[in-house]
């Protein structure tokens, strides 16, 4: 590794591109910070306050996928590895960490405080990142796009954090104007050029954040299992378990059925997939989150009955489904088969949550959708017509 090497732009068409150690233990910033949000869920859902806690969980769940897109993408496309480099994607995991350090706070509360100025110290990182990037001949106009569009979007932020009360309608709007800023910047910033960001790189990026996701899923089962080992064992929370664990593996056999995800460089494509994931990753760990508050449920350490947290299970398995289908299916040359059957999927886990049917019965669902999506193995499918 040279210490200060010139940043040169990645090859789209490199082979072998796989993601980086650095990327790796950036994402455990990720783990730690979604873990935070998806507990506070959790608690809400098994307490009977799921709806009310719901915006305060889209709220974090956007902000910390949102750090995770920025350096995702730019790494993507000039990543170096270089010792500068390494020294400003640590900078935002610092400021990445302080604001996943007080994502509990932030989701009881809704005061940003601390977490703004982890916040700030991401964006530092990045704007860095892209005025380097800057000197890359043919980018400078999207790069300076990105540094400027960065900087408007986080003196946003902080008049948000001075201007509303946490939790206010008016921190809501304002909320949701930033977010707006921020999701403006790509579209934006890559009209003028579009980066050169690696397809497969980015499928496997998104794959690695899918499996964190999960992680939630799989985080909840454990602790279902474990209440065998406690001084009074719960057949049922372990019943449960082995319903969620059957729930996880067909959402991971559904997902990582077709190696081709983003089957387009395609800017509207790829907006579409890399925006529209955000909906999969957020409605599985809010399974997560749903699967903990049954156990919960089943070792009478709830206040929600089982039909209402149901309600969480079909419907983040309905958004889920739907969100893939958007994202991925609706654009492969699929059988007709094939293709219908997220659509309808996503109809059938709506209406068993209307209906507030047992853990069980959600996992039957989901071998149903496995078996009918994803019979066989991976395979390619070209993008359709």
């Amino acid at each position: 590794m040279s210490k200060i090497a010139p940043l040169t732009a990645r090859d789209p068409d490199e082979h072998h591109r796989a993601a980086t150690t650095l990327e790796l233990f950036f994402d455990l910033v990720s783990v730690i910070a979604i873990a935070a949000v998806t507990v506070g869920l959790h608690h809400a859902i098994a307490e009977g306050h799921g709806i009310e806690a719901l915006p305060r969980f889209v709220f974090l769940f956007l902000a910390i996928w949102w750090a995770w897109m920025n350096f995702t993408w730019f790494a993507s496309a000039f990543d170096n590895d270089d010792t500068l480099y390494r020294l400003l994607v640590m900078v935002i995991m610092g400021g990445a960490l302080i604001f996943a350090g007080g994502a509990g706070h932030i989701f009881q509360t809704l005061d940003l405080s601390f977490g703004l100025f982890g916040w700030v110290v991401m964006r530092l990182g990045m704007i860095g990142l892209w005025l380097r990037a800057a000197r890359v001949p043919g980018y400078r106009t999207t790069c300076l796009r990105y540094a400027a569009g960065i900087a408007v979007a986080q003196i946003a932020w902080c008049v948000t954090y001075f201007a509303a009360a946490p939790g206010s309608a008016v921190f809501y709007a304002l909320g949701l104007a930033c977010f707006l800023i921020e999701f403006a910047v790509p579209p934006f910033a890559e009209s003028a050029r579009v980066t050169p960001w690696h397809r497969h790189h980015i499928i496997e990026r998104y794959g690695l954040l899918m499996i964190i996701s999960m992680g939630e899923i799989v985080l909840s089962i454990s602790h279902g299992f474990g209440a065998l080992f406690s001084d009074h064992p719960s057949l049922h929370a372990a019943f449960v378990s082995v319903s969620a664990l059957v729930i996880v593996f067909s959402i991971w056999w559904v997902y990582f059925c077709e190696e081709e995800h983003l089957v387009s460089t395609k800017l509207r494509t790829a907006l579409i997939w890399g925006y529209g994931h955000v909906f999969l990753f957020m409605a599985t760990a809010a399974l997560g989150a749903a699967i903990a508050a049954s156990i919960d449920v089943a070792t009478d350490h709830a206040h929600a009955s089982q039909h209402e947290v149901s309600k969480w299970l079909g419907g983040s398995l309905a958004v889920g489904s739907l969100a893939l289908w958007v994202t991925r299916d609706r654009v492969l040359a699929l059988p007709a088969r094939l293709k219908a059957a997220l659509p309808v999927m996503t109809l059938i886990f709506a209406l068993a949550a209307t209906l507030g049917l047992p853990v069980w019965a959600f996992a039957l669902l989901s071998v149903v959708t496995a078996l009918w999506r994803a019979p066989g193995t991976r395979r390619d499918h070209p993008a359709a017509a």
